[in-house]
């Protein structure tokens, strides 16, 4: 139960499935192949579906590795949320964009669940969103050179705490793509 007022709506929202952040990342095919199926269920049910893309130095806006993976097209009328941190709201106009829609629930999937996946699930928790992680459809590239845990680790963990995330008035949980619900 969000605790964001007259946001009874849902909305998935696709972090950084960019050709420069999943290229060679852990499982990207079929986490690619349940974020595909998740537009799909989405835009069947006519759930909003938000797409953000992070770009930076070593990522410029409209560069190839910029570009979002060709297995999943944004419709035009979807919205396009552009950021430059880890955390989609930071900076951004995504509270603006959920707002405009009614939505006070996140199904979340993409990349990086070490890096922005995190941010993001925090940052919308914290603002009053019920937030839903999918297990199944986030990834992350292999940082154990700089001594993080294999990915497969990380992704594990991830959806681990976020199962027990608990606050007064919102709700958290961790669901495979086939058990996503977009309602209530």
């Amino acid at each position: 139960m969000t605790t964001l007022t007259d946001r009874p709506n849902t909305a998935l929202v696709v972090i950084d499935v960019q050709q420069g952040v999943v290229t060679g990342a852990h499982e990207r095919d079929a986490v690619v192949a349940n974020i595909g199926a998740l537009v799909d269920r989405a835009r069947d049910a006519g759930v909003p579906v938000v797409w953000v893309a992070h770009s930076d130095d070593e990522m410029p806006q409209d560069s190839d590795d910029w570009q979002y993976v060709s297995e999943l097209v944004r419709r035009e009328s979807e919205p396009l949320v552009h950021k430059s941190y880890g955390d989609s709201f930071e900076g951004t106009d995504l509270e603006d964009v959920l707002a405009a829609a009614g939505v006070g629930r996140l199904v979340v999937a993409g990349a990086e669940s070490d890096a922005c996946i995190r941010s993001t699930i925090h940052g919308g928790f914290t603002r009053g969103y019920d937030v839903t992680l999918v297990g199944d459809a986030h990834t992350a590239g292999d940082k154990t050179a700089w001594g993080a845990p294999p990915v497969d680790q990380v992704i594990a963990h991830t959806n681990l705490y976020w199962r027990f995330q608990a606050a007064p008035g919102r709700t958290a949980g961790v669901v495979e793509t086939t058990d996503v619900t977009f309602t209530g």
